[in-house]
This record gives structure tokens, C-alpha cells and sequence, in this order.
């Protein structure tokens, strides 16, 4: 903690609120676990972690059938990382599109795409059938996204420059809603301390009321009886919990349980003052010591036939 009071004393006076155990700081002071997910659009998850194996240390993610942890470096050196048989993706980062449920033939929208990870993940579960449409409001980011998306073979993506808010206008045309929306990076900081060094409560309030304007839309995108999954990389409940409970009070929006083979900590259903419909316990909510990984937030809801 004393090295986290140095760079930035907001933020460890806040997370006192959040997260004030020891663990908690040992674990974000910790490199992240390098992991990747095998794209069954061009490879068999066996064929592929058989011939890995045999050159790393490698380790199935309970949550994801395709991902694995591995130990060691050169993993992106490997052909089947130039030739996209695998992706390299955050443990979990790969939660989201598991959630979300796909099938083939579906539409579906990832409402901030780059740099893909999700969408080739979804790409993937459907088999490259159905459409998804990757937007990106940043045209600095669209390359990488493009990149990843013809390296990887998902050939169901179009790909849109878009603020996300945009798609709030086209109503119940989407089987399927990805927000994994922009954060205040809080689970990054184990991956590089300038997230730490970058956090500011003010962002945070900034990026709550933008996160809330994005699921309001993506919501309205979404077709009765669809779903919608919800997530940020960050720990701040204002980008959460706070997201989610405004979803829920203006809209007929409902919540599911997301039940997967991982620990988590328990959802704020008051933090700072502020009450949250009591709904919000079935979110997934991860910090980095449950599971060895960035801290994370996930929400599945469902919207009611109108």
C-alpha cells in the first residue's frame, strides 16, 4: 500500500472503501498472468494446446474451454500466434463474450470493439455465421481492430466508426449487446502503473455518466427477450454497480446470475452514500486476488418482452 500512497494517495484513500486488505495490494502489485484463447475458427482447442505443451507451461482457465494460462516468454513467437491460432487475451477478458450466450445466425453488437479480442471471441462461438457489427468511436483504433479481425478469420464483422450512443436509435433490431465499456482502467494497473498514476475521481465521475448514457442505448438496441453484457476492467462501483442500477430504474431491464467456476466478491449495494437496487448482488465482480487476475466487472441482463 505504501507504494500505491506515493504514486497516487486518492486513490488508496478511496479504495479503503473498497478494498482495503493487504491481499488486495500484493496482488495489484503482482504482473499479470500472460494467457490466450485458441480461435476455433482455424484450429481445434486439443490440436493446438497438445503442440504448445510440449514447448510451455501452460494451464486451462476454468471459466473459457479455449483459454489457457502460460508461463514463459516467446508465446507470440510461436506460429500459431503469427498464423492467429491463438489470441493473446486477459484471463478475464474472455468472461463477457462467454456470457453473452451466442448462437449462430445472430446480430449481434459490440458497442466498443477494439482491439477485437471480444469480438473474434464471439466470432468464434458463432461460428462465423450470424453478423456482429465491431464499432470503435476512436478512428485511431479501428486499424488494430481490422487487423485482428482479418487475422483471426471472423468473416461475420462489419466494422463501424461509431459513438456508441449512436445505436440507441435503431430499437430492438439486436439479438445480442457487448458494452465492454471504456473505464477508468483500475484492473490494468497490474499490467502498467501509469493506470494508477492516471486515476482521478473526477475521470471516474465522467466516465459513470458516459457509461450510463452507452447501456441506456445499448439497451434500447437490444430485442425483447435479447441480452445485453455489460463490463468494465475497472473497480470503481460508480462504473459499475452505479451503471447497472441506473439501467435497472429506468428501463424493465432484469439481471441473471452469472454462475462460472470462479471466486468473486460481493456486489456494493450502498457505497459513498449511494443506494443500489438490490438486483445488482447477481453481478460478477472480481478483484484480483479471487482469481489471479485484472480486477473485473460483469453484468448479464435480459430484456423483458415489451
Amino acid at each position: 500500500m505504501e507504494e500505491f500512497l506515493g504514486i497516487n494517495k486518492d486513490f488508496v484513500e478511496k479504495y479503503m472503501e473498497i478494498d482495503n486488505s493487504d491481499e488486495f495490494y500484493e496482488f495489484m502489485m503482482k504482473p499479470i498472468r500472460q494467457s490466450f484463447r485458441v480461435n476455433t475458427l482455424k484450429a481445434r482447442v486439443d490440436v493446438v494446446a497438445e503442440r504448445l505443451s510440449s514447448e510451455f507451461e501452460i494451464e486451462r482457465i476454468p471459466w473459457v474451454e479455449e483459454g489457457f494460462f502460460v508461463e514463459g516468454n516467446g508465446i507470440t513467437n510461436t506460429p500459431e500466434f503469427a498464423l492467429g491460432l491463438i489470441f493473446m487475451q486477459e484471463a478475464s477478458s474472455m468472461i463477457p463474450a462467454k456470457v453473452l450466450e451466442v448462437g449462430e445466425n445472430m446480430r449481434v453488437l459490440d458497442m466498443a470493439a477494439s482491439p477485437g479480442a471480444k469480438t473474434t471471441q464471439i466470432s468464434s462461438y458463432m461460428k462465423n455465421t450470424g453478423c456482429i457489427v465491431a464499432n470503435d468511436v476512436k478512428h485511431s483504433r479501428l486499424n488494430i481492430l481490422i487487423s485482428n479481425v482479418q487475422k483471426y478469420g471472423a468473416v461475420n464483422v462489419k466494422v463501424t466508426l461509431k459513438d456508441g450512443r449512436f445505436f440507441g436509435k435503431f430499437r430492438n433490431r439486436f439479438d445480442r449487446v457487448l458494452l465492454d465499456a471504456p473505464c477508468s482502467n483500475v484492473g490494468m494497473i497490474r499490467k502498467n502503473f501509469k493506470y494508477l498514476k492516471l486515476w482521478r475521481q473526477k475521470t471516474v465521475e465522467s466516465l459513470s455518466k458516459l457509461q450510463k448514457e452507452l447501456i441506456l442505448a445499448g439497451y434500447r438496441a437490444l430485442k425483447p427477450g435479447g441480452i445485453l453484457v455489460y463490463s468494465t476492467c475497472t473497480l470503481d462501483p460508480e462504473e459499475n454497480e452505479e451503471v447497472v442500477d441506473y439501467l435497472l430504474s429506468n428501463t424493465n431491464a432484469k439481471l441473471e446470475r452469472i454462475r462460472l467456476p470462479l471466486k468473486s466478491h460481493k456486489p456494493f449495494t450502498e457505497f459513498m452514500g449511494k443506494n443500489y437496487n438490490r438486483e445488482v448482488r447477481k453481478c460478477l465482480r472480481l478483484h484480483p486476488q479471487d482469481n489471479d487476475t485484472e480486477g473485473f466487472f460483469v453484468a448479464k441482463v435480459v430484456k423483458s418482452d415489451e
